[in-house]
């Protein structure tokens, strides 16, 4: 086609690019925020650990695996004004996990903050269940707009977090007891992911990891790498969706539709033959996969910015932290 002077039209990418506006689109609507709704979710968080906390503490005092009996994640909620004084055992568990899950939310904080993105405070989910808490997160208010900002505020979470939780994770399965059987007593089975099963290889040598009864630091650790291993899911919106769509965009929504279809069929390979049908994979595969469905990543605005070596070497690097973290079967 010609534009009527001998020349080409103009591309659409060519204009897109020449758009002056990209640097001033990283801090549209940044203003100064309340802090206090995020110190009472993150105060609240505190207290919902501390109480499933107490139980991890309890069991591990009496060399069995937590939540082997009765107790009731949910009725443990009104341990604070039941029985005050048992917050206190908690605090291994809480104050480990809370550290973890700040560290990853920092990481996303502070590096989006040094690319000039709008991004809220941590928010932490308080919730009455086997952990506690559904986790935290961070609100992104403005456009992210290379590749290198959104490669770098995805990675920067989880490799934070990882750091802190390797250390409490060593420290947890070093000073863990040798219980045998006690998994096999259990109602409640958490799964052996690899960076486990290596720390009880090197601590308790020439012991099955299923007799290795992880104390509470342990347990913090375990969650830690958990949410760690969830959050490097190469879907959607995830950590792990980010780099990958800073990696190959153009093929982050299949590759989701793909990672979701995944966990589905995972989710029925680790029920076939067990007396339990529900899989925590049938759950979250069916909610990445509608998201993925329902709503596209975000493009950037400047797409043709490419990824360095050291950026892909470290894409590498949160491959090793997510096989590292991950396991088929977290919890039975």
């Amino acid at each position: 086609m010609s534009s009527g002077n001998g020349q080409g039209r103009i591309p659409v990418e060519v204009l897109e690019r020449n758009l002056p506006p990209l640097l001033d689109l990283q801090g549209t609507g940044s203003r100064r925020r309340p802090l206090w709704p995020a110190l009472i979710l993150f105060l609240l968080t505190v207290i919902s650990t501390l109480a499933v906390g107490s139980e991890f503490a309890q069991s591990y005092a009496e060399n069995r695996e937590p939540f082997s009996g009765d107790q009731n994640p949910v009725a443990m909620m009104a341990l604070p004004f039941e029985r005050p004084e048992l917050l206190a055992l908690g605090i291994p568990f809480s104050f480990t996990l809370m550290a973890i899950l700040l560290a990853h939310e920092l990481g996303h904080y502070f590096v989006g903050k040094a690319y000039g993105i709008d991004v809220s405070y941590p928010y932490f989910i308080p919730a009455p269940n086997f952990f506690g808490t559904f986790g935290a997160f961070i609100r992104i208010r403005s456009p992210i707009t290379t590749r290198r900002a959104l490669f770098d505020v995805g990675l920067a979470g989880p490799v934070v977090g990882f750091l802190v939780a390797l250390p409490a994770m060593a420290y947890g399965v070093a000073t863990s007891k040798i219980a045998p059987g006690a998994e096999d007593r259990a109602a409640l089975v958490f799964g052996h992911p690899l960076l486990v099963r290596l720390f009880a290889g090197v601590f308790h040598p020439n012991i099955d990891v299923r007799w290795v009864l992880l104390d509470p630091v342990a347990r913090a650790a375990w969650v830690g790498l958990f949410v760690t291993a969830l959050n490097l899911l190469p879907v959607w919106q995830l950590d792990g969706g980010h780099i990958m769509f800073s990696l190959v965009s153009e093929w982050h929504r299949r590759i989701s539709i793909g990672v979701s279809l995944a966990l589905l069929l995972m989710g029925w390979v680790t029920t076939r033959g067990s007396s339990d049908p529900f899989s925590l994979w049938y759950a979250w595969g069916t909610i990445l996969l509608i998201l993925t469905l329902r709503f596209r990543h975000p493009p950037l605005y400047d797409r043709w910015q490419s990824l360095d070596g050291a950026r892909r070497a470290w894409a590498v690097v949160a491959l090793i932290i997510f096989l590292s973290c991950f396991t088929p079967w977290p919890v039975q």
